[in-house]
């Protein structure tokens, strides 16, 4: 194994993108028999770290953001969104103990906030931290060479515009760095941190007079485009991974019952817009998909026409291969894999009186893609310009490696604005 599949596949285990423990559980063998039994084939990526929900309120809401009410959070979900915040400033701080079913010092921290200029501009900026734990390096014969705290940092800065009074537009530009290896030599080859410059573009569409048969609301959607950036390299050759480039689309209704009471569902939807790893024989030739070893737009467009479906098999169990060399593909199965490659999350908030709000969510990512599926449960609290947040993740699938992950949300709202809580949503009159 080369260093670049040492290193991509180390901290995606670590981050919990590579789910080890769900894949067995999935089941054994690379390849199918029938369109209903895809191969395992998650799409791994450099710096996963970028992806995980940094918040306490999308964290209880099975990981949705893209069209919920704005926040300092939205930075990370949809910064378009911030032009519609009934606050003129906001700061947070979260926090997360991350998998700790396999280490007790791995973490992510998350520090955000935005500042809005006039009633069309907003600006924002936000810190990301995650650090992997303590790793021991040691040479072949077992002994310690160093001992090395992999960590990894996103700089963000967000500018937001609206465009009228129910349009937005977003865009991030960021910067991260990911220091794995602390420059050891690994088989022969040195190494270093790796570098990498990205963007995110978002769009938001929000109506605040929406009528849901007799019960006054809102309505909300968001489509955001994130990570967009050069391909990250850990060492001297020209091996690079990509960043978890994605595609997400969101909406969110909020159903207001009362003057003291609201209840908001929201849904996301999203993709990487990564390469799909095609099917290898021994030898590595391609025998079905397509070649991941492309550019970064290139490989955008790719994404979404490059799963490899499932291999035919004849009575024997051995592959049918076609009279051009190429291999039969089980019909469909190309068509299906696609369709997994799509995750769903959908959450709902219920708050009372601007003080105290109730979450609840569920996640899903297909069996042969990660297998991440689980509950997400929290609460909110808010009183005068402090709000806090918590959420608790419960895992439907066994020895999946994110079980009883919680978050912590500190904010404080810098202006009390008009008629915001804790977590953005607008209170009724």
């Amino acid at each position: 194994m080369n260093l670049k599949n040492i290193i991509t596949n180390k901290t995606s285990f670590l981050v919990g993108f590579s789910v080890l423990f769900s894949a067995i559980s999935f089941g054994q063998g690379s390849n199918a028999t029938d369109a209903e039994d895809l191969q395992l084939n998650t799409i791994t990526t450099a710096v996963p770290f970028v992806q995980i929900t940094p918040d306490s309120r999308s964290g209880a809401m099975g990981d949705v953001g893209t069209a919920l009410s704005p926040s300092s959070s939205s930075l990370f979900w949809n910064t378009s969104m911030l032009s519609f915040s009934e606050d003129d400033s906001e700061v947070s701080l979260s926090y997360s103990p991350w998998l700790q079913n396999l280490a007790s010092d791995i973490n992510l921290s998350h520090l955000a906030g935005f500042v809005r200029l006039n009633d069309r501009n907003v600006i924002g900026g936000s810190l990301r931290f995650f650090s992997l734990g303590e790793i021991v390096f040691t040479d072949n014969n077992g002994a310690t060479t160093i001992i090395h705290t992999p960590t990894e940092w996103e700089l963000l800065l967000g500018y937001a515009f609206k465009l009228n009074d129910k349009f937005s537009l977003g865009l991030n530009g960021k910067f991260i760095t990911s220091n794995l290896t602390a420059g050891v030599n690994v088989q022969g080859a040195s190494t270093n941190a790796g570098l990498a410059g990205a963007a995110d573009v978002s769009f938001s569409y929000l109506n605040k007079d929406v009528r849901y048969g007799g019960t006054d609301g809102s309505l909300a959607f968001g489509i955001t485009l994130n990570n967009v950036g050069n391909k990250i390299s850990y060492t001297a050759e020209n091996e690079r991974d990509f960043l978890p480039t994605n595609l997400k689309l969101g909406t969110a209704l909020t159903f207001d019952l009362d003057p003291y009471n609201s209840v908001t569902w929201a849904v996301d939807v999203s993709k990487l817009l990564v390469p799909t790893p095609p099917i290898m024989n021994s030898s590595g030739d391609i025998m079905s998909g397509y070649d991941p070893n492309v550019g970064v737009v290139p490989g955008m467009l790719q994404s979404f026409y490059d799963a490899p479906g499932a291999l035919a098999r004849d009575e024997n169990g051995d592959f049918i291969e076609n009279p051009d060399g190429t291999y039969q593909v089980v019909d469909g199965s190309k068509f299906k894999e696609e369709l997994s490659e799509i995750m769903i999350g959908t959450g709902l908030e219920y708050w009372y009186n601007d003080l105290f709000a109730a979450r609840a969510g569920y996640f899903y990512e297909s069996l042969n893609k990660g297998a991440r599926q689980h509950l997400t449960f929290g609460v909110g609290l808010r009183y005068k310009l402090f709000g806090i947040d918590f959420s608790y993740l419960t895992s439907l699938r066994r020895n999946n490696p994110l079980q009883n992950t919680i978050r912590f949300t500190l904010r404080l709202h810098l202006s009390e604005g008009k008629k915001s809580n804790s977590s953005g949503t607008v209170k009724p009159e």
